[in-house]
């Protein structure tokens, strides 16, 4: 048996039913992983493919998407099943029909992203690591929200940066941060069920215009953080961050705070794809030492 066979035949298992799908159709767009479609004329499927060891990347997408899912707020696609196949680990969600945005849906998006920050937890943390783009992420709780950013965040990929010959001023002064930044942190937010990683490529609209996010890096954290994560890359416009905080006002200082999480996935964009990030990340560490004055 091929390992889309394999695939097919725990697709049948999952649902109950037999699953004979055509031959699967290639999807492109992805940076990590391998995807196509299965179709057997009735159902679709959209599955993710890679090597062995990423089964555990792809068990904690799937546990990640139906925490999201279990709050009946924004919709992500169902996850059936993830295994191995042969010598080959995969995931398999529900194949959706995604577009952009339709009058009213950014909107939409936004009410619903603050709906699923109403979802909290005793402490900072998950109940398992996972992955944000390639890199581990940790998620050990913790009841200090500065303390688990900068130590499971900022700390984390500062020590990446290191081991990956990224030393100097960006060291000296991140460290510096580390020790000081603290008080940047002092807000007293609740932990909120977070996604983890949105920026506008995880985010589409279905037909009838309701937002669907995916491809989650899910931990309860700082709300700001997801917020954050918006205005890092673009893709999030007027009309969400205005329905946002029509829902759920942002604290004052957020501007600032805003810099300190989008910190985290710069570093870590440096760490996944090199020196092009070196700069801004360094922009960022002086904008919040200077903060500190």
């Amino acid at each position: 048996m091929t390992a889309w066979d394999l695939i097919a035949a725990r697709i049948g298992e999952a649902r109950g039913s037999p699953f004979r799908p055509a031959p699967p159709r290639a999807l492109g767009g992805g940076s990590i992983h391998q995807a196509a479609v299965l179709d057997d004329g009735r159902q679709r499927f959209f599955v993710k493919r890679n090597a062995a060891h990423w089964l555990a990347m792809f068990e904690a997408e799937s546990a990640g998407l139906a925490a999201m899912e279990a709050t009946r707020t924004l919709r992500v696609p169902t996850s059936l099943c993830t295994g191995l196949a042969g010598d080959e680990a995969f995931l398999v969600l529900e194949y959706l029909e995604l577009g952009g945005p339709s009058r009213g849906s950014e909107e939409r998006a936004g009410r619903q992203l603050a709906a699923l920050h109403r979802t909290t937890a005793p402490a900072f943390g998950w109940e398992r690591d996972n992955t944000i783009g390639a890199t581990p992420q940790d998620n050990t709780w913790e009841r200090d929200w500065a303390r688990f950013w900068h130590d499971r965040r900022l700390g984390f990929q500062l020590d990446l940066a290191a081991r990956q010959g990224h030393g100097g001023r960006l060291q000296e002064r991140g460290r510096r941060l580390l020790e000081e930044g603290g008080a940047l942190l002092d807000h007293g937010p609740p932990p909120a069920l977070l996604h983890g990683d949105l920026w506008g490529g995880n985010l589409g609209y279905d037909p009838a215009g309701q937002p669907v996010v995916y491809d989650p890096a899910v931990y309860f954290g700082d709300r700001e953080a997801d917020l954050a994560m918006t205005e890092l890359f673009g893709g999030f416009g007027p009309a969400f961050q205005a329905a946002y905080r029509e829902a759920w006002p942002v604290d004052p200082g957020y501007t600032v705070r805003r810099e300190c999480y989008n910190l985290y996935h710069v570093l870590n964009h440096l760490n996944l794809f090199g020196t092009g990030y070196l700069g801004r990340a360094q922009h960022l560490i002086d904008r919040l030492l200077a903060e500190l004055r």
